[in-house]
């Protein structure tokens, strides 16, 4: 393995992990939406429809944390058998951060 292919690996698991963030934080401000609509005595069908945002977005949160364990996993493994010549790297650094910040905050 190159260090070409760990510089690939954390950019994968970066934009999963930001992917992953953004749609919990799409939920959250969904459901803020949908309670507002409710409390302010909006339609129905006006609140129906939000609902089924917020159910689209529920349903990535899983196949996002799928792909993110997955290349999680591939990075460790590629962190496990590193070569010597990384040591000291910028790409190995970005590497060993992103994948301990991933390791902190979620369920891996």
């Amino acid at each position: 393995m190159s260090l070409r292919d760990l510089k690939i690996k954390t950019g994968v698991v970066k934009r999963l992990y930001k992917e992953e963030k953004s749609y919990r934080k799409e939920v959250e401000n969904q459901q803020k939406r949908i309670d507002k609509l409710t409390e302010d005595g909006t339609d129905e069908y006006t609140i129906a429809k939000q609902k089924e945002v917020l159910q689209e977005s529920l349903n990535m949160i899983p196949d996002c944390q799928n792909r993110l364990k997955e290349a999680h996993k591939e990075l460790q493994k590629l962190l496990e058998n590193k070569d010597a010549s990384w040591n000291e790297t910028e790409e190995l650094r970005q590497a060993e951060e992103i994948f301990e910040e991933v390791n902190k905050e979620i369920e891996i």
